[in-house]
Parts: C-alpha cells; structure tokens; sequence
C-alpha cells in the first residue's frame, strides 16, 4: 500500500493517508497536466496529488483567517481535525469536499485500522471544487489568447485562431446545470472581491471580463509568486479599473489634441510624409498617463525612445515642443540656421521642461542614464521591430546586470499588425510580436487599442510596476494602420481585406465621445468647444511658422549640456600632462596589495611587483599609461567608466583593475576607487555577449554628461563590426544630424599576428571612410591649426604608438572645450614588448599628446642621406625598426609614426617632407592593400606635397589586396610580413619611371 507523508502546519503531526481501491478509480482532471495527456491517464491518477493538497491549505489558510468566509462543512472538518476528532466524526453534520475528510489517522494508529468505506468521501464534490480553481488558473495563464484585441475584428493577435480547450467549463467535466452551483473562491483570485464564494456562472463571467475582452494579460510565466499575485490583484479585483468621470474628460481631451492634430497635418501638407499616428490615437494619452503616473512614484525626469510612427505628434502633445517649430520644418524653402545637416521631421528629438499638471513636478524629456530612480525610459516600438531586431534582445537583457539598469523601463509597442507590408505571419516565429520580453519576465500588457479605458488602466499599472519592482515592463498597443506605411503609400496594393475594413471603422475619437455622451459625461457641446479650441491652437501656430525665416536645429536638441560650453576657448588647446608627484601617488596604489584578509593570486602579485618596478625605473608599460590616465581624471572629479567584453582583466591580461579574493566568492577589490578621498567613481563593468546593444548604451551613457570619460572596449576590434550601425548612423553623424556632441571613447584591439581573421583587423579603413575631413583641402597653417581641425571633424582616429601618446590623448577627450567620439586602433602585442614603454617624463606638466611621431634615431641627424621616407601607424613600426637595423639601414632609412590618423596632421606630413625632401615617400602597412589606411591617406599625401610644390610620388608598401582581413595559416602571415619589411627597407636603384613598380616587387 502506497502511503503519503503530509507535514500539516496546522496540527504539526506527520499524517499518513491510505489510498483504497475506491478512491483509485475516480477520475480527477489536473489541468496542469491534463491538455496533452492521454484520457488514460489522467482516468488512472489519484485526486490526492500536488492539485488537491494546494487546494486544502488554501482552504485552510482561508479558515485561519476567518472561518466564516469558508463552507459551513470545512469549518466543522478543520474544528474536529484540531480537537483530535476520531476520524468519520468530523463530517456528521455535513459533506466535506475535501480529499483529506476521513483520511487523518491520529498519531500511532494503525494504516489501515479505519475501513476505507468508512471514510465518508464525497469526491464528485472534490473534483468540481478542484476544477473550479484549475479553470481560474487556465484564464489567468490562457486568457489573452482568447481575448478581443483586434480593434478591425479580423486578426488574432497571439496568430493562432483556434480555441483554448483549458477555458471550457466542459473539459472539466462540469456542464450547464453545475452553473448555478456555488462554489468557494481559492486565494489565488481576487474576482470576489469582498465575497468568498459564487455561482460558477458568475466566475466564468467575471474571468472572462478580465481576461478575454479587451485585455491580454500574460504574467503567469514569471517566476515570482508575489509578484504575479501583485498583477492579479490588479486586474481581478471588481471596479478595479473604473475611471471617474474627471479622468473621462481628461482622456477625451488628449485624444482630441493627437486625432486633430494629426487631421491638422494632412489637411495643410497632404501630399507629405509624417508616419502619423491614425489608427493609434490612443497613444498620446497612453504615454501621458504613464508619465502622470510614474511622477506620483517620484520620477522627475523622463528620457523617450521611439520610431518613425507618431514622433510629431508626440513632440507636440507629450513634449510640448512648440507647434510653430514643427510646423517649420515642413517649408522645404527654409534652410537651417545652424551647424549641421539636420534630419528629416520625423527623425528629430527635443528636450523640453514643463509642469506636469496632475502632479506639479517638474517633467524633462532629457537623455541620463544612471541608476537614479528619479530618471525613467520610455521606449516605443514598431510591433516589427519588436520582433525582427537583435537588439531589441540585446538590449532586454542589459535590463537587470547592475552596471547597465535603468531600474525598469516602460516599453510600448505600437502594434500596427503589419511591417512595412509584410504580414505578422512572415516576419515572426512567436505568437506575440511582444514574446522577447518574457527572457527578463517583464510582464506583457496586450490591449485593445479603441478602448482608452482599459488603455488607461494598463498605462497605470505599467508605471506602478516598474515604480515597485524596478523591472521592465511591456505595453502591447493592438491598433491598425489608418494609412500606409506613410501617407502617400497605397496599402491596397498588398492588404486589400485589411483595409477594406480599416475604411469601415470610425475614428476612435468619435467612437469615444459618442460613448461619453451616452453616459452623460459630455454633451455635444461641449465636445465641440474642446475640438474649436485645439483648431485654434493648431491655426495659429500655422500663422506664426510661415513667419519664421529659418529652421532652429538647435531646438531639436535632446539633452543640452547647461552650462559647459559657458566660458571656454574653442580654439585653446590645454596641455595634457599631470605633476611628478601624482604619477608616483597613483604609481604607488596601484601597485599595492588591498590588504587585511584579502588574498590575492600569486600572478597577480607578479603583475604589482612589476608595476611597482616600473614606477621606481619611470618606465611604463601601455596598461600603466591607461590606468594614470584614468585615476588622474578621476581626481580631477570627472568620472570614469569602461565598459565590454571581460574588460575588468582584459581581454589580453593586461588591465587587471578588478582583483577577485581567492577564497570568497565575489569580493572583489579596485584600487583606483582608492586613489584619492574625495575623488569621482570609477565603474569598469564586463557586459554581456554583446557589441549591437551595449555600444548603443555607452553611447547614451556618454551623451548624459559631457563630464565623464565613458569608454567601450571590443574584445577584438573585428568583433566591432557587430555594432556598425551604432558606427554608421549614431557615433560618426550624430552631430552633424542632430547637433549632439558624445565623448564617447572606442577601443578596437588591431595588430597582425598570425591571429587569423576575425581576430587581427578593426577595419580601420571603414572607420576613416567615415571620416570628414576633405582629402583636398590644406588648411591654413597658423598657431590654431591643431585644434582648428579637431574642432571641424566629425570624430577623432588615433593608432599610438607609446603609452603615453595614449595617457595624453585619453586625458585630451576631457580637457578639449568641446566632445568629438574617438576611436582608438589599440595594439596587442604592444601591451608587453620591451620597446613600446614609455618615461613618466613624457606625461609630465607641459607634455601633450603628440599627433606625429619623427624620426628619432640616427637617420634624423643627416636627413640629406635618407633614401627612403617611410610613413607609418600602429605596431608595424616596431617590426620595421628590427627589419631596418638588421638590414643596416639605420642612416638611409626614416621611420615616420602617424599617430592621428584623422584628422590628418597636414601641417606635420609636410614639415616631415621638406626635412627628408631627397628621399622617397612610402606608405607602409601591415594590412591588406585594399584595407587599412592607405586608401585614407594617399590623396592626403598627394595635397601636402602639392601645397609644397613638389611631385613626388607616394608608394605603398604592405599586404596585396585580399577580400578577407587576414590568412588563417601562421606560416603564410609569416612569409607575407617578411616580404613588406624586406620590401620595406631595400634601397632600389632605378630609373623615376620604375619607381612605382618598388610596392609590388619582392627584393631578392
């Protein structure tokens, strides 16, 4: 005989329950698994399973409470169980649903002693409670596959058209006369509201308002039971979602201000694209609501993200931005006033202040990602993009890693049902456009477009959740597309049906507002009244835009820097180096040991002494010079962040700035956030797998607060080809689109060390492609021509060569009066070799960051005897020195290092030129010929040696061109690096005309 052991919190005995032949032939139906179960089975199994325990101590724990909110026969049953009734005593006076009656043996009694027919089950009276509790928990998991969220009828939003057989009251084998029957409420709803029990009727009734009209819940996967019951009982209490009638005319209101502006804009410029919102008018009062919201819960400051669709609408009735300057930016005729190419009206941004008016705070669309709770993101979405776009991915699972959590964010979908005019059924797998969410357990709000209401509540409970549990959330807008893809798009051509229908159905705004009338909180004139006065407001701003003579990108800023640009020099170029003393102090931390109980790996412990060897010889290696630069600014009260792939050790082994305790997990030390008392923080963060998501993040980051050096690191500068789009539409244009400056520092490891591809090349040449600094163009030499070319170019890319070319030009990023992206080639083998060290000398007071390296050695003293003048960047210079002394040609042979690569250090080419003007100018690279700088600096080349008035040609000598970046075969990168150097360091004796032919011949 099979027995059970129950632990009863109420009776504290260990209670033994036998199973008889009797009990084992009633069929029980466990919801949980009984779906895709053979009927077998489910025949065969016991109703004394995990089902029916949960159901008794629900019913317990509801008797503890209050023994009158249960049925009259499990009070008696839980009174006589606790005396210690003799079991078949307890339910003399009435049935007992419950599979326990009967079955409690006291303690020490037999199994078996009581005869099982004595037991006085009634188990018909078991199963329909239990059923009643599974069909609860089917509609609160399966509801919104069911649920009414097409606004046009004709679609299912989860894709899947057929029916949910968990929602049947006939799969549970009860039927129409069981309606009526009453039965008790479980803990685990909250539809009764101050009543414990009901009709099965009006528990079918009361689900089915909840989560099968014209809302979808899903909740029920996530895996805390607070926090779905929280959910529940937000949704599931009665008149939860009740709106006074001040709330009504409130949301009347802000639908009229998005319907009419959006019938303003097609009115005046019909034949315009403007991505508007028809068809998902809802939206304005949506984002309203939740900021309304989110502002009680404390928040002052809301930063917004959004697509092409209803930007301009909610520029001008969520922002404020005044509806003069929109409208500008429809006069073809007028021309920006200011710096920068701008963008089209449906890809700009602003940043406005303005009093809320339900919560008197203050209210910035403003750009500031850090962990305070005071700044909130909200991100809108394409229900495409949603699905289709990694980094919508990517970007989920940044939501909780501690050095990335915004500390919840609202996203909102906007579900037009279609792409472009690709179908739902096309462009995703999933059947919720919204199912990515589920990885981080963000509970998913599927709602019914054209019905504001329950919009409203959804927006509510949103800003609510993430206010409590700091976590993302998603708002599932289920609309239609009034128009095409943009207003001169003809849908017709590839949804015929849909859009039959979408002529069919009435604007939501008329649809509302009859529906408010009918329930007497407006009458028509009112109505009216409200429309004329926005009209209004609408016309007069047209007035005043067709006064304007020019386009204010300026007034499309998202977040202006207030005050830095207050008082500096733009042309003053402050030197970069630091005092002796400081480069001891920060020397001396670095290279100690945290102390205390702390034990620190004996590798580790090589890696200080070695630091602290440098310090006492002044001789530093490439991770020292970095270090230096970040605890120097960070005394200097500017914050400091890194952020990639393993960036804590480095990739390479080098940076270490994080110790780990051998022996306890997870303490950890970092020494530069002990440099000084009172200095900034420094955050180096190892981040997800990703390069698409966290690049785009650091980018934000850097754009917060022009007084932080925020850095990314690549593992390898190949990986970096995952985030060009961050690349090509964000880092390299952002200013001149959008006016936006970012500091933001990228660190791409480069070098070619037999490595193979994917793991030696940055793509330097698609970076400097990037570049806008004209190829033809010498600008005029004066004492302002460094910075005067800094300030002009779009991004910064330097390849150093010596530690302390990249301590100055780190520290450069911060003490410049204005931010410019920089884009770093970082070496690799550098990181260790003996040669590539240098002084603390040259980071000292008066030193700078040095654009171009000369030629140092023997061959600088009698430039006259050079014969060949070679140009270089990066680590292929140490390669070509080894190659020149042992070719012995340490005086006819001058190595040149460019260490800015853009923008391109004219002034200094040329000087280098008219030195060596006798020898022959080479371009040497250890990339392919068709990658790489060559392609970059040979027109450079070719103006400066116009503007000195010579001829000379510039020869190229490297890798021949090659569609992959690197072989793969370590003795082919052998023989190719041998060949260039050679090829590199061979004087030829030739006739002019032959002189091109040097690149491509091998030497013998």
């Amino acid at each position: 005989m099979l027995q059970i052991k129950l632990i009863s919190r109420s009776f504290g005995t260990i209670a033994r329950l036998a199973r008889s032949p009797l009990l084992a032939k009633r069929p029980v139906y466990n919801l949980t698994n009984s779906f895709n179960r053979p009927k077998a089975t489910v025949a065969q199994e016991p109703f004394l399973n995990g089902s029916s325990s949960s159901y008794i101590e629900e019913m317990y724990n509801a008797w503890l409470e209050n023994p009158k909110s249960v049925h009259k026969s499990w009070d008696i049953y839980f009174k006589n169980a606790s005396s210690g009734a003799a079991p078949g005593q307890a339910h003399a006076s009435a049935p007992i649903p419950s599979p326990y009656h009967g079955t409690l043996v006291p303690q020490g009694m037999p199994m078996g002693a009581v005869p099982a027919q004595s037991f006085g089950v009634d188990t018909k009276l078991i199963d329909d409670h239990l059923a009643v509790q599974a069909i609860i928990r089917s509609f609160q998991v399966r509801g919104h596959n069911v649920a009414e969220l097409d606004p046009l009828g004709i679609s299912e939003a989860d894709l899947d058209p057929s029916d949910v057989p968990e929602l049947r009251v006939t799969n549970y084998r009860l039927g129409e006369p069981d309606m009526d029957r009453v039965f008790q409420l479980p803990p685990t709803t909250y539809i009764g509201g101050n009543e414990h029990s009901l009709t099965l009727r009006e528990i079918i009734s009361r689900l089915e308002n909840i989560y099968c009209r014209h809302l979808g819940v899903e909740y029920m996967f996530i895996n805390n039971l607070e926090q779905q019951d929280w959910i529940k009982q937000r949704f599931e209490k009665p008149h939860v979602m009740e709106m006074s009638n001040e709330e009504k005319r409130t949301l009347m209101a802000r639908l009229i201000r998005s319907t009419r502006f959006e019938e303003f804009l097609a009115k005046k410029w019909s034949s315009e694209k403007r991505f508007g919102l028809e068809g998902c008018e809802v939206l304005i009062p949506a984002m309203k609501r939740v900021i309304d919201a989110s502002s009680a819960f404390g928040v002052d400051s809301f930063v917004i993200g959004m697509p092409h669709r209803g930007r301009l609408n909610v520029l001008a009735n969520v922002c404020r931005k005044p509806l003069e300057h929109i409208f500008c930016q429809f006069d073809s005729k007028l021309e920006a006033a200011d710096e920068g190419s701008g963008d089209v009206k449906y890809h700009l941004g602003m940043s406005h202040e303005r009093l809320n008016r339900t919560t008197n705070k203050n209210i910035r669309a403003r750009q500031k990602l850090n962990n305070s709770t005071e700044v909130m993101s909200i991100l809108l979405h394409g229900d495409a993009a949603f699905s289709g776009q990694g980094v919508v991915y990517e970007t989920f699972t940044l939501s909780d890693l501690p050095a990335y959590t915004t500390h919840g964010t609202v996203h909102i979908v906007v579900n037009n049902q279609i792409g472009f005019t690709t179908d739902p059924r096309f462009s995703r797998s999933s059947p919720y456009c919204t199912d990515v969410a589920r990885v981080v357990s963000a509970p998913i709000f599927h709602v019914n477009a054209d019905d504001p209401e329950a919009v409203m509540h959804v927006c509510k409970v949103a800003a609510e959740w993430r206010s409590t549990w700091g976590k993302d959330v998603v708002i599932d807008l289920v609309c239609y597309r009034r128009n095409g893809h943009n207003e001169i798009d003809e849908p017709m051509f590839t949804q015929p049906l849909m859009y039959k229908k979408i002529k069919q159905t009435p604007v939501l705004l008329k649809k509302y507002s009859d529906k408010l009338m009918a329930e007497g909180v407006i009458n028509q004139k009112e109505y009216e009244e409200e429309v004329a006065k926005y009209d209004k407001i609408c016309e007069e701003a047209y007035a005043a835009a067709r006064k304007e003579t020019a386009i204010q990108n300026r007034l499309w800023l998202d977040s202006p820097w207030s005050g830095f640009f207050d008082g500096k020099d733009p042309m003053n170029l402050i030197p970069t180096g630091i005092p002796e003393e400081t480069l001891q102090h920060i020397g001396d931390v670095l290279s100690k040991e945290p102390g205390g109980e702390f034990v620190v790996h004996n590798g580790i412990k090589r890696i200080l002494k070695g630091r602290k060897d440098m310090v006492t010889s002044r001789s530093i290696d490439w991770a020292m010079g970095e270090a230096m630069a970040f605890a120097s600014l960070l005394k200097e009260s500017i914050h400091v962040r890194l952020s990639g792939q393993d960036v804590e050790r480095g990739t390479f082994s080098h940076r270490h700035h994080v110790l780990h305790d051998q022996n306890r997990d997870k303490v950890t030390y970092n020494a530069l956030n002990h440099m000084y008392p009172d200095q900034a923080q420094y955050s180096v963060c190892n981040s997800s797998l990703s390069e698409f998501g966290v690049l785009g993040f650091e980018l934000g980051y850097s754009m917060s607060n022009p007084n932080a050096l925020v850095c990314w690191e690549a593992q390898f500068g190949d990986f970096s080809n995952t985030a060009q789009c961050i690349f090509d539409q964000f880092v390299s244009s952002g200013q001149a689109k959008w006016i936006r400056q970012s500091g933001l520092v990228v660190l791409l490891p480069h070098g070619y060390e037999g490595m193979g591809p994917e793991h030696s090349s940055c793509r330097p040449e698609r970076f400097l492609q990037m570049c806008n600094d004209d190829p033809d163009y010498f600008p005029p030499e004066n004492e302002h021509f460094e910075i005067q070319q800094l300030h002009e170019t779009n991004w910064f890319v330097v390849n150093c060569t010596t530690p302390a070319n990249y301590f100055h030009v780190l520290r450069r990023q911060i003490l410049l009066p204005f931010r410019k992206p920089l884009i770093v080639f970082s070496p690799k083998s550098l990181l260790r070799h003996p040669e590539a060290k240098s002084s603390l000398d040259m980071m000292l007071d008066g030193t700078c960051f040095k654009r171009l390296i000369p030629e140092e050695g023997v061959a600088s003293e009698n430039p006259d005897n050079v014969k060949r003048l070679l140009f270089c960047t990066g680590k292929v210079y140490y390669e070509l020195t080894k190659e020149r002394a042992q070719k012995e040609r340490l005086s006819d042979v001058a190595i040149v290092r460019v260490e800015q690569l853009c923008p391109f250090p004219m002034d200094l080419i040329r000087k280098e030129l008219e030195k060596y003007s006798k020898a022959k100018v080479f371009w040497v690279q250890e990339e392919h010929k068709n990658q790489g700088g060559w392609s970059y600096v040979k027109p450079r080349f070719e103006t400066v040696i116009a503007r000195e008035g010579s001829s000379r040609p510039v020869g190229y000598i490297g890798r021949h061109v090659s569609a992959a970046t690197a072989t793969g075969n370590k003795f082919t990168h052998i023989m190719e690096q041998s060949r260039f150097l050679r090829q590199a360091n061979y004087t030829m004796r030739c006739k002019e005309k032959h002189f091109k032919e040097i690149c491509t011949k091998v030497p013998q």
